[in-house]
Parts: C-alpha cells; sequence; structure tokens
C-alpha cells in the first residue's frame, strides 16, 4: 500500500468537522473541486468511502468515523509538536510527561517525581492524571514519557514498554482524631465492625488489603470505595472513615489530610511501578526516576 497522503487526510479531518465541504473550503482558503478531487483520492487510496450523501449534505460513514479517530489523534499530536518546539524554554529544559495512574496515593506520587526536580538541569514537569489503560495508551503514542501506576505492564500484548518497579511502601491505616480515639486502642482487633474507606478492587492494594482483612479475622463497615486515591483521602479527611495510606507519608498525612496512624497492616505494601517506552536511548529523567527510587528493587522487567 503506498503512503498516506496527509494533506488528503487533512482535507478529510476538516470535512468531517465542518460537516460541508463548502464550510471546509472557506475554511482552507481552497477551491470545493480541490478538496473533493482529493477526498475522492483519500476514499480511492483506502478502499472505502468516507462519506455517504444524504440530501443535500454528507453523513459521515462507519469507515469514516475509523478514521475520523486516527485523524483525531495524529493532527493534535501535530498541533502538541508545534507547540512544544515554539513553546520550549530553552535548549537546555528537560521535559517531564509524567501520566499517575488515579488509584496511587498523590502524595507518593509527588515524593517520588521531586527525584526527578531534584535533577541538576533544569526540568519541566507535566502530569496527567487518569486509568491504567489510557495512560498506557497514551505512553504508545508518545503522548508520555513514562507512567506512574500501581502495577506492571501487562506481559504479552502489542506495547513494547519497560516496567520499572519503583519500590514496595508498608501501608498502614489512618484516621482523624475522634476515629483515631474510637477505635485507635486495641488495635487491630478494634476494626471489627469499624468504618472503613478502601480502594476499588481495580486497585492491585485492595487485594492486599482484603487478604490481611481475612487473615486477621476483622470484618469492618466498608462506608466507601474509590477508584481515585485523592477522592478517597478527601473522605478520609471528612472523617467518613478510617483509610490506608503508605507508612512513609505519615507526616505528610497528618499535616495535609489532619489524620493520625492507626498502625501498620503486615505484609500490605503500596507497590508503585513506572513504565516507559522500550528505547534504546531512555528518557533523561525517566532514568533518574528508577535510578533514585529502585536501588534495592530487581532489574527493569519488560512487558512485551
Amino acid at each position: 500500500m503506498a503512503s498516506l497522503n496527509y494533506k488528503h487526510l487533512h482535507y478529510f479531518w476538516v470535512v468531517a468537522q465542518e460537516g460541508s465541504i463548502t464550510r471546509a473550503a472557506e475554511r482552507l482558503g481552497v477551491a470545493v473541486q480541490t478538496i473533493s478531487g482529493q477526498l475522492s483520492l483519500l476514499e480511492r487510496q483506502l478502499g472505502k468511502a468516507l462519506f455517504n450523501s444524504q440530501g443535500r449534505g454528507l453523513v459521515i460513514s462507519e469507515a469514516g468515523r475509523v478514521a475520523l479517530g486516527y485523524a483525531d489523534q495524529i493532527f493534535q499530536l501535530g498541533e502538541a509538536l508545534v507547540d512544544a518546539v515554539q513553546h520550549s524554554d530553552s535548549e537546555s529544559t528537560l521535559r517531564l510527561r509524567a501520566g499517575i495512574s488515579d488509584g496511587i496515593p498523590k502524595l507518593l506520587a509527588y515524593q517520588l517525581l521531586t527525584k526527578v526536580t531534584a535533577m541538576p538541569s533544569d526540568v519541566r514537569l507535566i502530569c496527567d492524571e487518569g486509568e491504567f489503560e489510557t495512560l498506557l495508551a497514551d505512553l504508545a503514542l508518545h503522548r508520555l514519557d513514562v507512567v506512574l501506576t500501581d502495577r506492571a505492564a501487562p506481559v504479552g500484548g502489542n506495547l513494547k514498554v519497560f516496567s520499572s518497579r519503583l519500590g514496595d511502601f508498608a501501608t498502614g491505616l489512618f484516621a482523624t482524631a475522634d476515629l483515631a480515639e474510637r477505635y485507635g486502642p486495641g488495635f487491630p482487633l478494634s476494626l471489627d465492625g469499624a468504618p472503613m474507606l478502601l480502594p476499588t478492587r481495580h486497585n492491585a492494594l485492595r487485594g492486599r488489603i482484603d487478604r490481611w482483612l481475612e487473615h486477621t479475622g476483622l470484618r469492618p463497615k466498608i462506608v466507601g470505595e474509590f477508584e481515585d486515591s485523592a477522592l478517597l483521602n478527601t473522605f478520609g479527611r471528612g472523617g467518613l472513615g478510617i483509610f490506608p495510606a503508605p507508612l512513609a507519608l505519615t507526616e505528610q498525612v497528618a499535616s495535609q489530610l489532619e489524620a493520625r496512624a492507626l498502625g501498620a497492616m503486615d505484609g500490605v505494601s503500596e507497590q508503585i511501578y513506572a513504565i516507559s517506552n522500550e528505547r534504546r536511548i531512555r528518557h533523561p529523567a525517566v532514568e533518574a526516576l528508577c535510578t533514585a527510587t529502585s536501588a534495592d528493587q530487581p532489574a527493569m522487567t519488560p512487558g512485551v
């Protein structure tokens, strides 16, 4: 198949946005016949009709919807490229586009990313938050340089990425002063029937907490389950229930969430991974993040 003509694709993209060849021609400053001709060439190359006639107008076909999805990604990336180059502060500024999974504690993500901001060179962090699968897709499209998440990349797929474990962070249970006074004494047996806030079962930490509760024979009252760790912490700060957090962040949890540690959950830890694209030369900031935080961790494992 011949290489795709991106000028033809751009004309298609604008027609799809405008809903009319005439309006697209006005927007692009070209003749209607020019767009019609190049749109026909694109349809001939793809072997599918991208639009169907409906009265005097055009309606995008199913094949056109598929093409439009890819065109959106292609031209949005192109716009981002121009913006990144034109607005780069200087040649010495290093940009790190980091995706942060909504399930990992934001205080922990901040602590990890300070390894990058402490680099000798000037670094600009661009952080995005989202679901695991969405962030991996953005990583594959090179919209992100690294993804911080609670699990390694799946093995056996088409993604060629590296999963580097940054650490295991022992996890404890925290509560506001009122709840701590009520349920702190006699921990962990005092948790039986206590109100508790937990991550949803999409979060790897949830399975470890469930196993700990089963092992200890405790049956707390689960009053809330949250996909987003920041939202979980907000409800925890409000005193709705006891909530988990890394013990390494005890001081930060006390100052920012006004909560104190009740105790550790033996054997329960928050595992954090950095997932990056498989490249011969890795991003310097990603390299700094992995080497600074995983000196005692196993070597990188590829997710193929």
